[in-house]
């Protein structure tokens, strides 16, 4: 009864949201965490049927072994679901709308400083046949503030490096220009003229710029490897992944005076809020600004 529910409800959030393929995967993962509970615990109600006690037991049962965050994604999910069910007449009311969600301590992620960044990328060893490539997608990776998955997606079609621009297709396929920088130009041409140029694409991956050996379009798991492993070799202790690079990028531009809407506009960002926690720069920053302008700090 819940399996002809849970493919109307990926259609829906392929062909109506526009989610991404990885994105529709991880809510029909919490949607298939409460079925899996309701089957242990012996209580086959159809989705019709589900009230909010049976989410608060459902809840309750894998609080013990779930962190906060890891319980507002699943809400999260079991809300989405929920609404389709009554946008779909499967259900007239939605028994997730008194359910409480646990309250997250909002933390800012690890930033890189300017030469922090470039020690990374100082790193690479250009001698090995990958590090063009490797030095030409961590400067894009930094220029643009791009998001993992639009950096391997990253298309030949989509360089207006003459003019300083690149399209991507970020969330729910929405396509934008972003400014790029004149190093990311400067080893984004040099990859395609002295590496990628030796490398036969596989059908299909013709138009995507960054390839592996192999001519196929590179992994997000092998763009967290390449960064992981500099990292460590640049004796950087941060948490370091590929959407610290974004943060860096933001961060920056904020820190440096960047109009807010600008800036949202660049990452791709639905709402400002989402924004706006750029503006709660480090304690650093905030400091060097103080003892610079402020006189009871000079």
């Amino acid at each position: 009864m819940w399996e002809s529910h849970k493919k109307g409800y990926k259609a829906y959030l392929q062909l109506e949201k526009s989610l991404s393929e990885n994105s529709v995967q991880a809510y029909l993962r919490d949607v298939k965490k409460l079925t899996t509970w309701l089957q242990q615990s012996k209580q086959l109600k159809a989705p019709a049927d589900i009230e909010l006690r049976d989410l608060e037991q459902f809840l309750e049962s894998i609080n013990p072994s779930t962190n906060a965050a890891s319980q507002a994604r699943i809400i999260s999910g079991l809300r989405s679901f929920f609404r389709y069910c009554v946008l779909e007449d499967i259900r007239q009311t939605d028994p997730t709308v008194l359910l409480e969600a646990p309250r997250l301590k909002r933390s800012l992620p690890d930033v890189l400083s300017f030469e922090e960044i470039e020690l990374l990328i100082k790193q690479i060893d250009l001698s090995r046949p990958e590090g063009g490539r490797n030095k030409a997608l961590l400067e894009t990776l930094y220029s643009c503030g791009l998001r993992v998955t639009e950096l391997v997606n990253l298309r030949l079609s989509g360089l207006y490096l003459d003019v300083g621009f690149v399209r991507v297709t970020g969330k729910g396929d929405k396509e934008r220009l972003i400014p790029i920088g004149r190093d990311a130009i400067k080893y984004i041409n040099l990859y395609r003229h002295n590496d990628r140029v030796h490398i036969a694409p596989k059908p299909g991956n013709e138009d995507i710029l960054f390839l592996n050996r192999r001519g196929a379009k590179l992994s997000r798991v092998m763009i967290f490897y390449i960064i992981k492993e500099l990292a460590k070799q640049a004796g950087i202790k941060k948490t370091i992944s590929p959407h610290t690079f974004r943060h860096s990028f933001a961060t920056h531009l904020v820190e440096g005076g960047a109009d807010l809407r600008a800036v949202q506009e660049m990452l791709g960002h639905e709402s400002i809020t989402t924004t706006e926690i750029y503006t709660h720069l480090n304690r650093e920053f905030l400091r060097n600004t103080l003892h610079e302008f402020h006189p009871a700090f000079k």
